[in-house]
């Protein structure tokens, strides 16, 4: 049996956001500023792949970060999960995806922290960009 192609990871991306009901242009974003899209990405604090997953979320996702699908999966389940956690609050859950749920709970919102700031700003500020460019529906891409 042949071996199935490969999916590309902005393939994957969308996939994983069409699973868990998360607008693709979202998930594309989040993948883009976390990553540049590359599958083998390390940060300095030690987040891995496509959407930037730390060994201990992956873990607890039961995802292996180093599988793109996977950790594509696990990052829009995660992402989602937080949606869901904040009330459907994009600022409050992309915080929470950026500098964890529990620096969110102790603010009560976005924490004062120049980077998860700064995240949040770029991410919203791009998505809603796609937004508008596609007339105001939700973007695809």
């Amino acid at each position: 049996m042949p071996d199935k192609p490969r999916l590309s990871p902005q393939e994957v991306v969308v996939k994983a956001a069409e699973r868990y009901g998360l607008p693709p242009a979202l998930l594309d974003v989040v993948a883009r500023v976390e990553s540049g899209y590359r599958v083998d990405a390390v940060s300095p604090k030690g987040a891995v792949g496509l959407m930037q997953l730390m060994p201990g979320t992956a873990a607890q996702l039961r995802a292996d970060p180093l599988d793109p699908e996977q950790n594509a999966d696990a990052g829009a389940r995660y992402l989602r999960e937080l949606l869901e956690r904040y009330n459907y609050s994009a600022h409050r859950a992309l915080a929470a995806y950026n500098a964890g749920p529990g620096a969110v709970d102790k603010y009560r919102g976005v924490p004062p922290f120049a980077e998860t700031r700064t995240y949040v700003d770029r991410v919203l500020g791009e998505y809603l960009r796609r937004v508008q460019a596609s007339g105001g529906a939700t973007a695809k891409r």
